[in-house]
């Protein structure tokens, strides 16, 4: 999905070509972006990377859709705590980059919508290619929802998370 459908999408029926600046306008366009998605696929599987102590189950549950938070271990584990796993929400304790998480969707025959918020403008370039393409492989037909930033603050921001690239 382009910026300009994922920005079309929020907007809830009025065209706009312009990025979402205000706050929380990521989250809203993300969430329309998904429940476009499950109005065509309501049985899919959600994959929240990198969601911390993120709400969007609780938001964007159609009583039928199942839910996967990828987290690192040590995050996963308190999400845990606070949030605790349920019957279609699961949180998996890899890094993003450990493509081990991809095993945990069960059933992608029913649809696969990831969604990664922040996360990739935190990768290397190597691993956002490895990434999609292991997402694309394993999720034909499914749909990937993601924010970009130019170079330079792609850069700043892997820089600012250190060498792990704020993901384990």
């Amino acid at each position: 999905m382009t910026e300009t459908e994922l920005t079309e999408t929020g907007a809830q029926g009025r065209q706009s070509a312009r990025p979402a600046r205000e706050p929380g306008a990521r989250g809203r366009c993300f969430d329309a972006a998904v429940r476009a998605y499950l109005v065509r696929h309501p049985e899919a599987t959600v994959v929240a990377l990198g969601e911390g102590l993120g709400t969007g189950f609780w938001r964007l549950d159609n009583g039928r859709l199942n839910w996967l938070t990828v987290q690192p271990p040590e995050t996963a584990a308190v999400r845990r705590m606070l949030l605790p796993d349920g019957a279609r929400r699961r949180t998996v304790a890899r890094a993003v980059t450990d493509h081990g998480w991809l095993d945990a969707v069960r059933e992608p025959q029913r649809g696969v919508i990831v969604t990664a918020p922040g996360v990739l403008m935190r990768l290397s370039p190597p691993a956002v290619r490895a990434l999609l393409a292991a997402c694309a492989e394993r999720f034909p037909g499914g749909a990937l929802v993601f924010d970009a930033l130019p170079r330079w603050a792609s850069a700043l921001a892997r820089r600012a998370a250190g060498p792990a690239g704020g993901r384990r």
